[in-house]
């Protein structure tokens, strides 16, 4: 199985979107891209992308999706790897707070010598931190809140058990007295390669997980689809298109690695067969997205 991608369902310029991150992020470049026709959103573009290394899928979710800050994406800058990391980090600070929204302003806080949290044009949230952890340079964070708020770790737990290998990793937790006492600050956790950070927060806040902002399983077989959907999906009526959510009501793809080949290398006419053929779908049928591409 490959590592989960985080998915950005984007209102409208899923493409645009996708070549202004390439821009903006080192060892960044666009791998593919497909147009389907005849979804609920009308025409809609699917692509990938990688950003300094972490790929990323993004689609056009029309007025149905929306990104908001329960998944945001951790940027690190490490002055000990780079004298120059501050200035790289005040640059794609000034390039994704342009026409976007400031939700914690660039400074020195208690856990980083400089770190700001910004939320785009697109809407999608990045935070930039000075630091010199050895994880990767970005990594998606979950935050639990509101009804779920203090069960970041019940989530994790389940699941460690359901991708494989998996691990723990760094752990703080908000100290006695607040109303977060006891709960996850900030950890982070390997799951099958990909490492997510998550947090807690007993502060009101406007947004919960949504589809805005996904986390894509890529799965090789019909066996596989059909395990991670059964393991994930806390209620069958939510499931569609391969789309699962979980009982803390974060969003899942589980999505066949066949499928992605069908829609980037096939023709108009076997790509668009293929999109009638899953739109219905609730759980995919691999052999059946097979068939439709072969025209049978």
């Amino acid at each position: 199985m490959r590592p989960i991608i985080p998915c950005l369902a984007l209102t409208k310029g899923a493409k645009e979107a996708a070549r202004f991150y390439c821009s903006a992020f080192p060892r960044s470049k666009l791998t593919s891209s497909a147009t389907l026709h005849g979804t609920p959103s009308g025409d809609l573009d699917v692509l990938t992308f990688t950003l300094g290394g972490q790929p990323f899928m993004a689609f056009d979710g029309g007025p149905y999706f929306k990104p908001n800050p329960s998944i945001s994406f951790i940027v690190t800058f490490s002055a000990k790897k780079d004298k120059s990391a501050r200035k790289k980090q005040d640059a794609l600070w000034h390039k994704l707070s342009r026409g976007g929204k400031t939700l914690m302003p660039l400074a020195k806080y208690f856990f980083s010598e400089r770190y700001g949290w910004v939320q785009d044009r697109f809407g999608v949230s990045w935070q930039l931190i000075l630091d010199d952890s050895k994880r990767p340079p970005i990594v998606p964070s979950l935050m639990f809140t509101g009804k779920v708020a203090g069960k970041a770790e019940d989530a994790f737990k389940l699941y460690l058990k359901v991708f494989k290998p998996s691990k723990r990793g760094a752990a703080a937790r908000y100290p006695k007295g607040g109303p977060d006492a006891g709960t996850l600050m900030y950890s982070d956790w390997r799951l099958n390669g990909q490492w997510l950070a998550a947090m807690d927060s007993a502060a009101e806040h406007t947004f919960a997980f949504d589809e805005g902002v996904s986390l894509v399983v890529p799965c090789r077989t019909q066996r596989e689809l059909d395990a991670f959907a059964r393991k994930l999906s806390a209620d069958p009526k939510f499931d569609q298109c391969g789309w699962v959510k979980d009982k803390w009501g974060v969003s899942w793809q589980i999505w066949p690695t066949a499928m992605g080949e069908m829609l980037t290398k096939g023709t108009r006419a076997q790509v668009d067969r293929v999109t009638q053929a899953f739109m219905p779908m609730k759980r995919y049928d691999l052999a059946a997205l097979k068939k439709a591409f072969a025209g049978k």
